[in-house]
């Protein structure tokens, strides 16, 4: 008889999870799987497992061996913190010899014969998730240095800054653009050109 231990979380207080836990509790009675702890979470599924203490202690038991099997409701109850971060914690569970399961999405499991499939399948759209992050980040930047005409990257140079306010009074902009395009008072604008 394998060992299971539930895993559910709810975002806030107001939310129950009586109904995640009875579910999975007769699920584990159908498979014929022992359930020797019920763990839960009142937190965002966002948050790193140091700040989740029921996650922490699923990690801290699997370490232990104490059980076979992790059944969750679904894999958003068990994390919201992206494909890289959810594979990395599916993957922690692997090396601890210890499968996973999702109620509601049956497919998400370590369970049957295309576990390693699962996992390539999981890691392939962690790795699509981080080139989108880049490129959302990378848009981001260009879109504020065009709208707000804002410099990124590291901080300038006193020199550096004397040398654009110059530059931009030489190419006629009034102080007040080159405050605003500098992020500085038009005073300090007058100050940096004129220094």
């Amino acid at each position: 008889m394998k060992k299971c231990v539930i895993y559910s979380r709810v975002s806030t207080a107001d939310q129950q999870v009586e109904n995640q836990v009875s579910q999975l509790k007769a699920y584990a009675a159908k498979q014929d799987w022992e359930v020797v702890d019920a763990i839960e979470d009142v937190c965002s599924g966002g948050k790193d497992v140091k700040e989740r203490p029921g996650l922490e202690k699923v990690f801290e038991l699997a370490r232990k061996r104490q059980f076979d099997v992790l059944l969750f409701w679904a894999l958003d109850r068990f994390s919201r913190e992206g494909s890289r971060k959810t594979i990395g914690y599916l993957a922690v569970l692997d090396e601890y010899r210890v499968d996973w399961h999702s109620y509601s999405e049956p497919y998400i499991s370590s369970l049957g014969i295309f576990k390693d499939a699962i996992i390539a399948i999981l890691s392939a759209l962690a790795k699509q998730e981080k080139v989108r992050i880049s490129e959302r980040t990378k848009a981001g930047l260009e879109r504020t240095k065009r709208v707000n005409g804002t410099r990124l990257g590291r901080p300038r140079t006193a020199q550096a800054r004397f040398d654009e306010a110059k530059r931009l009074r030489a190419e006629g902009l009034s102080y007040g653009e080159i405050g605003k395009r500098m992020d500085i008072s038009r005073a300090r604008a007058c100050q940096l050109a004129k220094g």
